[in-house]
C-alpha cells in the first residue's frame, strides 16, 4: 500500500475553505440586507431604510409592526408572486440549489481524504475522487454567483421593485446600495472557488505511481527454481527470490536497473 498522507495537505486546507464557503453561503441567503433603500417618507418606514432580501423585505416601524418583532414589520416574498422580479426568483433557487450541491462536494472532500490518509488499495478512486469533489464545489460556486451578481447588477442601475400595497413598501426608493448580504455571500462564493480549484489540482506524486507499478510487476515475476522467499525492495515492495544462482544472477540485474530508473526520475 502507497503512503500517500503527505500529498494531500493542500486539499485538507481546500476542504476547509470549502466549508467556511458553504456557511457563508447559507448565510447570505437568510440575510435580508441584500438592497438597502434609502426613502424620506418616515411615516411608516420610521428609520427611513428598508431592507429587500431574497426571502422578505423588512424596515423598522413604531406604527406596523409584525407579530413576533419588536420594531420590525416584515413581508416574505413568494417565489410564485408576480411582482417577484427575476433575480430575486433566481436567488431563490440557485442559491438552495447551491447549497445542495456544496454539501455534496465537501462530503465527496471528506471520502477523498479519508482514502487518501487511511490508504486504498488503488490509486484511481483517489482521484476521481478529489476531481469530483472540485467540479461539485465549483458548480455550486457558479450557481450562487449567477444571482449574487444579478442583484449586484440591479442595485447599480437603480432597478425598483413594485411591492403591492401590504408590503407597505414605497414603488420605488430615493437611493440604494448593495447590502452586506450580497457581499457576505461573494465571499463565500469566492472560497468555493478556491476550494473547488485546489481540488481538481490534485496529482498523485510520480515516484509513488512508479513504486506501485513495480510491485504488481515482481509479484508477477516467476524465476526458474521452486526455493522461494520474500524480501524488500527500497523498503516498500516484497517479492519472490530464488536461491538458485541464475535466480540471484536475475534478481542483481533486476535491482540495478530498477535503482538506475528511480535515480534518473528523481
Amino acid at each position: 500500500m502507497t503512503y500517500l498522507a503527505h500529498t494531500a495537505h493542500a486539499q485538507l486546507c481546500a476542504l476547509w475553505l470549502g466549508c467556511v464557503g458553504w456557511t457563508l453561503t447559507a448565510v447570505a441567503l437568510g440575510l435580508i440586507q441584500w438592497r438597502v433603500w434609502q426613502v424620506s417618507d418616515r411615516d411608516v418606514i420610521s428609520s427611513g431604510v428598508a431592507w429587500v432580501g431574497v426571502w422578505r423585505a423588512c424596515f423598522n416601524s413604531h406604527t406596523l409592526v409584525t407579530p413576533g418583532f419588536k420594531v420590525m414589520h416584515c413581508k416574505y416574498i413568494s417565489l410564485t408572486a408576480a411582482f417577484t422580479p427575476p433575480e430575486i426568483v433566481a436567488g431563490q433557487v440557485l442559491m438552495l440549489l447551491s447549497l445542495l450541491v456544496g454539501l455534496c462536494g465537501n462530503a465527496g472532500g471528506v471520502y477523498a481524504l479519508r482514502n487518501v490518509y487511511f490508504g486504498m488499495e488503488k490509486n484511481l478512486p483517489i482521484r476521481l475522487s478529489f476531481f469530483t469533489t472540485g467540479a461539485l464545489c465549483l458548480l455550486a460556486a457558479v450557481m450562487s454567483l449567477i444571482p449574487l451578481l444579478w442583484n449586484l447588477s440591479s442595485v447599480v442601475t437603480n432597478k425598483t421593485i413594485k411591492f403591492p400595497p401590504e408590503f407597505q413598501m414605497p414603488h420605488a426608493p430615493d437611493s440604494q446600495h448593495v447590502g452586506c448580504g450580497i457581499g457576505v455571500g461573494i465571499v463565500g462564493t469566492v472560497l468555493m472557488i478556491v476550494s473547488g480549484v485546489i481540488f481538481c489540482m490534485y496529482r498523485l506524486p510520480v515516484r509513488s505511481q512508479y513504486v506501485w507499478d513495480i510491485t504488481f510487476w515482481f509479484e508477477d515475476y516467476r524465476f526458474e527454481t521452486s526455493s522461494l522467499s520474500k524480501i524488500g525492495l527500497f523498503g516498500r515492495t516484497r517479492t519472490r527470490q530464488s536461491h538458485s544462482d541464475v535466480g540471484q544472477n536475475k534478481w542483481a540485474e533486476i535491482a540495478k536497473k530498477t535503482s538506475a530508473r528511480f535515480q534518473s526520475n528523481r
